[in-house]
Order: structure tokens, then sequence, then C-alpha cells
């Protein structure tokens, strides 16, 4: 090797600003025009024209550029903290509030249901698929213990909540997507169980959010709004 040919001199990285934007970042930005909406800093029309540029938006720098005249984008604070990787102790109960069976069979649970603290899901030879995208949350902590024989247990969660793996595979699978909701009062699902000879799969369902966290959100923006058209 011929050193007095190296580089010694490398590129350096690419600026924070030049790196491609994620659907997080992009939605961090969507909710803080949102706010200045609410807070008469925006007009309708100035509101929908960022955030369809956010939509856009290919790297953080062009996001920054549609809230650097708005006071949120200078100010300081702590981001929300990270789910935890294990439920809070004591709340999830020992017992299930809801069983999903499958053997050499097929199971379905989706559509608008109440999803317990605790769902369990044995695929034996089988397959079972848990669609909690339109679920209704009557708790922040869920978790979903699977086991999977040879066969499969597919969950599918709404977007815009936290999601955790806590299993393992034994000549199967066993993926999770993780997942980091923005919001601090969202769900958390945690994933649970082992796959022998089968697999384990949990992702979110893109387009689907929990509708209670948009309500709030969207009752917050109503109220802005009422409160700046009553000056």
């Amino acid at each position: 090797m011929d050193l007095q040919k190296q580089d010694l001199h490398p590129q350096a990285a690419p600026a924070v600003s030049e790196f491609r934007a994620s659907d997080a970042e992009r939605d961090r930005i969507a909710d803080l025009l949102h706010d200045a909406l609410a807070e008469g800093r925006l007009t309708a029309d100035e509101h929908a024209e960022r955030v369809e540029g956010v939509l856009r938006a290919k790297t953080v720098g062009e996001l920054e550029v549609f809230i650097r005249d708005l006071p949120a984008a200078h100010r300081q604070g702590p981001g929300p903290a990270p789910a935890p990787y294990r439920p809070t102790a004591g709340a999830i109960p020992i017992d299930p509030d809801d069983n999903v069976v499958a053997i050499f069979s097929s199971a379905v649970r989706k559509g608008r249901w109440r999803a317990g603290r605790r769902i369990h899901a044995y695929a034996i030879f089988g397959s079972v698929e848990i669609d909690l995208s339109e679920a209704l949350f009557d708790h922040q902590q869920v978790v979903v213990k699977s086991f999977a024989l040879f066969g499969s247990v597919e969950i599918r969660v709404p977007e815009n909540v936290s999601l955790r793996g806590m299993g393992g595979g034994v000549l199967g699978s066993f993926e999770v997507d993780t997942l980091d909701s923005g919001e601090p009062e969202a769900p958390v699902v945690y994933i649970d169980g082992w796959a022998l000879l089968g697999s384990i799969e949990a992702r979110p369902r893109r387009g689907k959010v929990v509708a209670d966290i948009l309500d709030r959100v969207q009752r917050k923006v109503d109220k802005g709004l009422r409160k700046h058209l009553g000056h």
C-alpha cells in the first residue's frame, strides 16, 4: 500500500441540513405549522401552502425553511422521552383480556375493536392476524404475547403509537419495527413472545393513526382559532 498516495484529508461529513428528511421530521414541522395557525401567526392559505411544501421536502434544510420565521423554531426544550422498552411494573395483568388462537387454521382480529392491556396470540400450524390500526385504546400500555409454532403471527399498529419488541425466534423469525411516537400520551404496544419454526412480525400500517390523539390535536387547533377570531 502506498501511504503517500492515500487521501489524508477525507471529505467532511455533510451538514445536518443536507440529510434526507424522515417522516417523523415532516410530522414535527407540520405540528409546528398547525400550532402557528392556531395562534394566528399564519393564515389558512399560508398554512396550506407550507404544509404542501413540507410533504414535498426532501432534506432537513428544506423543512426548516417553512418554520424559520416562527418563534417555535427557535425555542429550546427537551424532546419527548422515548417509550420504555419494558412495561411499567404492575401495569399489565397476568391473565389476558383477549385470546386469538389459530390451530391448523387462521384467526383475524381487526376493525373497530377495544384493545385490552394483554392480548395472547397463538399460531400453531396456522396464522393469526391482529390489526390494531383502527382499535380503541383504553390503556396507554398494551402487551401482545405471541407464540408461533410452524405458524405466523402478524401484528399491525397505528403509525402514531410507540412500538417495542421483547421476544425472539428459534429457527424462526421475530421482527418488530421500533417506533417512537411524538405524543407523550400515545399508547405503547409491546410485542412479546417466541417464534419456533415460525414467524412473528409487527409493523405500522401507513396512514392509520390513533383517532383520539388526532381529535385532541384538532380540538387544540379549533380552540386557538376560536380564541383568535374572538379578538
